[in-house]
């Protein structure tokens, strides 16, 4: 393949648009990875939270809504300086340290917490700074080594991942809950954190590995370097020449280019209100589920536990996995605006008829909670992920992707400790601020986010506006 007189950039972005092979379900893989387990991570530690009182644990109602929270507003901080980082000193630089931080926290909050919450609060703030490198880096890392017509799919398999992580934290639960006999309750629930250190130790080495991404190469202007990173990870051959080009585009391009300042609001406003409903819902499940069983104690906990088992494997699992294998044919934006409709609806009949709120109609509030679970995961929860990963360019592509990560787990931050507070109020009054969000999500996805269906990522970029010739 020989494209050097159509520029560097072009042969290699050329390249990767109508690539396929085995290195893509290994970008995947070795991504995906992360996923489940900030997934795990982040969904686990509800039920831990359940926990902590009965094996004698003195928690405040302040601290029981940070232990929940913190790893969420420290995500805000992983994804920004991650993503900055990603950029400034290249992909592959920075690529699997956010894993590191991941076990570190991991085995720090199951086994150096010591009865104290705000030791506890501390190792989750750095499981938490991990969690959000990984939002930052691992969509970048996979967008990059896509094709044009199955980027979608592949970016939101990464993203996939934490419905495995989601289904796996409650179901590992159940089990350990049910086998109280065998596990004593005092060391449950650091089994349950400690597991979540066991995924991240095994692919850490993998993504150290990785070569620099040839997009990124060759658009900081080292085409030598990307032909030889291309060949050596997916086997394509290409050849370029002595002519250097650059995508230049700082961090500040986001702000000053009002199309990808729009943008910007766009992909983190979006991700801001999903999050918000999400985490949420999820982290609190247990709490939501106590207002519909009479039972109390461990059996109440086993049994909120047994629902949202449920829920995440009968609802939220199927819906991951329908949006990711759809976003290609169907779009981005059809799929997120379905999502938020349907989301509006599900939260606005539950807001509406609290009837269905009490242990009278466990049934029919199973079923509309869980449909808002599935049109979360097919539409929003897997779209908000992927855009950021395709509309931003190359050189700037870390920081905005870092930018609308973190509005997403400010969400989720302000959701799961702000929802601790509306939820003594009434399920119904949680609903009616669920619904009312989706709404103006809605809102936000129709007047600002474009379709990147089916076009070259650096065209939905706007790469080339911003390419120079160095002579």
């Amino acid at each position: 393949m020989d494209n050097k007189n159509d520029g560097n950039i072009n042969t290699i972005n050329q390249a990767l648009n109508n690539a396929t092979g085995r290195f893509q379900f290994k970008t995947f893989l070795t991504a995906g990875m992360g996923f489940f387990t900030d997934a795990y991570d982040l969904f686990i530690i509800g039920t831990v939270i359940a926990i902590l009182p009965m094996v004698g644990w003195n928690i405040t109602k302040t601290e029981d809504a940070l232990i929940g929270a913190t790893a969420l507003i420290a995500a805000v901080l992983g994804a920004l300086t991650f993503g900055r980082l990603l950029d400034y000193l290249g992909r592959k630089a920075i690529y699997g340290l956010e894993l590191v931080l991941l076990v570190i926290g991991a085995v720090g909050s199951a086994f150096l917490s010591f009865k104290n919450p705000w030791v506890l609060i501390g190792w989750r703030f750095l499981l938490g700074i991990g969690i959000g490198g990984d939002y930052a880096t691992s969509s970048v890392i996979m967008a990059e080594y896509s094709n044009m017509k199955t980027r979608g799919k592949y970016v939101g398999m990464v993203f996939s991942m934490q419905s495995i992580g989601l289904v796996t934290s409650s179901l590992l639960a159940l089990v350990l809950l049910l086998n109280t006999h065998i596990i004593p309750l005092v060391d449950t629930w650091k089994i349950m954190l400690a597991v979540g250190a066991i995924p991240p130790a095994i692919v850490v080495y993998y993504r150290r590995k990785m070569p620099e991404p040839p997009r990124y190469t060759v658009a900081k202007g080292r085409a030598a370097e990307a032909a030889k990173n291309l060949k050596s990870y997916t086997g394509i051959n290409v050849a370029v020449s002595t002519q250097k080009e650059e995508v230049n585009t700082p961090w500040y391009t986001l702000f000053k280019d009002r199309k990808f300042l729009i943008t910007l609001i766009g992909t983190a406003g979006t991700w801001f209100l999903m999050d918000w409903a999400f985490y949420g819902n999820s982290i609190m499940s247990s709490r939501i589920f106590a207002t519909l069983i009479t039972q109390t104690g461990l059996a109440g906990l086993i049994r909120s536990t047994e629902f949202a088992a449920l829920i995440f494997t009968v609802a939220a699992l199927p819906g991951y996995w329908l949006a990711t294998f759809t976003l290609d044919k169907l779009g981005r934006k059809p799929i997120q605006i379905t999502g938020f409709v349907m989301l509006a609806v599900s939260y606005g009949i539950l807001a509406l008829f609290p009837i269905i709120d009490t242990p009278a109609y466990i049934a029919e509030f199973l079923i509309v909670y869980g449909m808002s679970y599935f049109f979360m995961m097919f539409g929003p929860n897997v779209t908000t992920f992927v855009y950021p990963s395709e509309v931003f360019p190359v050189t700037s592509r870390g920081f905005g992707t870092g930018m609308s990560a973190a509005g997403g787990k400010s969400g989720a931050f302000l959701g799961t400790f702000i929802d601790a507070f509306i939820i003594v109020t009434g399920l119904s009054v949680l609903m009616t601020v669920l619904a009312i969000l989706s709404i103006i999500a809605l809102v936000m996805t129709i007047l600002i986010l474009p379709e990147p269906k089916g076009r070259a990522i650096e065209e939905v970029s706007r790469e080339k506006e911003y390419t120079k010739t160095i002579n």
